[in-house]
């Protein structure tokens, strides 16, 4: 099964708003996504509440699975919002 690790890049880790957009991007997804941090069992990427379980902080190391067709470009897109630093984004919209 295809998977990334990916190191969490929003301030405030996976909480909030950062865990929300990636809930939505994971939930459009054509196909299931798992997330994991070291040591839990993968869950669903698209529960909100199953992200927020996870308690993945600023710098946390989080790994996504998915598997079918598509499954490596997905996996890709979602390790790019997670590296990204959502609550920066965020400020810059309002600035």
């Amino acid at each position: 099964m295809p998977s990334r690790t990916v190191t969490v890049g929003s301030r405030t880790g996976l909480h909030a708003r950062p865990a929300a957009l990636f809930v939505a991007a994971a939930g459009s997804a054509p196909l299931p996504v798992k997330i994991n941090v070291e040591g839990r069992k993968p869950v669903p990427a698209n529960s909100m509440l199953s992200v927020l379980s996870l308690g993945a902080k600023c710098g946390t190391a989080v790994t996504i699975s998915a598997e079918g067709d598509g499954a490596d470009a997905v996996l890709d897109d979602l390790a790019a919002l997670l590296a990204r630093d959502l609550d920066a984004d965020e400020s810059a919209s309002h600035g």
